[in-house]
């Protein structure tokens, strides 16, 4: 009994799609921890010390620990972190809107920074868990085509 020579390998994986890179993936994870993190500085320096609504500081600045909660989970690099913080960056961003329109500077100028840094964490949460889904799936996929060549 011989064995039958094994197919080559390089018409299978010519003509699989291109695979996102880990460095894209780790730069989405980074871009989330950053904005993460400058969102959670912000709140706090804004009403503590930056333009507070009443002189002193005000209550409001305990909008900051929510975003305390997830940070765990993003420095951990869990998956559902990221999707779970993808939907509750928006009320942060319907804040960021409100005030930036209805407030003087400077509270309002610190509100169109927390829009944008909620659409960027938003923006990186989501390519984040696209990129790691597509990986997973093509290494799936790498994973079965060597079985299947393999089996008599």
């Amino acid at each position: 009994m011989t064995a039958s020579p094994a197919a080559p390998a390089a018409p299978a994986a010519a003509s699989a799609p291109a695979l996102p890179s880990d460095n894209s993936v780790a730069a989405t994870r980074w871009v989330a921890t950053g904005c993460l993190l400058a969102l959670i500085a912000l709140c706090l320096a804004w009403e503590l010390v930056m333009a507070p609504l009443r002189p002193g500081g005000s209550w409001l600045a305990l909008k900051a620990l929510p975003l305390c909660i997830p940070l765990a989970g993003v420095l951990k690099n869990r998956m559902y972190t990221y999707r779970w913080v993808s939907l509750v960056i928006w009320l942060y961003f319907t804040e960021g809107v409100v005030r930036g329109w209805s407030d003087k500077p400077p509270s309002q100028w610190l509100a169109w920074a927390e829009v944008a840094l909620c659409l960027v964490l938003f923006t990186a949460c989501t390519l984040h868990v696209r990129l790691r889904q597509r990986n997973a799936k093509a290494a799936a996929a790498a994973a079965a085509v060597p079985a299947a060549t393999s089996a008599p």
